[in-house]
């Protein structure tokens, strides 16, 4: 099940919001990726609730991990809570927004 996990992720490192040059998982938007004989349940968020990609990206995350996932059913849950911050971003993340004297 690791290995998926590991493929989920790198296939959602490929997808960017259109607005931000950082892919979602470096965003910090995945929040969890669940693997199971059964199905994928990913939990994601947004950092804005009024986000006019959201629907677009809600697909995109879901054809990307279905792909990998082959026949298993794949999920994606749209999450708020805990609500984004940047502190969920990754290092690579802070430093191509040049965030990295933010604090974090």
């Amino acid at each position: 099940m690791t290995a998926m996990k590991d493929e989920i992720i790198a296939a959602l490192k490929k997808i960017y919001d259109p607005e931000i040059p950082v892919n979602i998982w470096d965003m910090g938007l995945i929040y969890d990726i669940d693997v199971g004989a059964d199905a994928v349940v990913i939990r994601m968020t947004f950092t804005s609730p009024t986000c006019p990609m959201m629907e677009e990206l809600l697909e995109q995350v879901r054809v990307a991990a279905q792909q990998v996932a082959g026949d298993v059913p794949v999920r994606v849950d749209l999450v708020w809570d805990p609500p984004w911050d940047l502190s969920k971003m990754s290092d690579a993340a802070r430093i191509e927004l040049d965030l990295t004297n933010a604090g974090w």
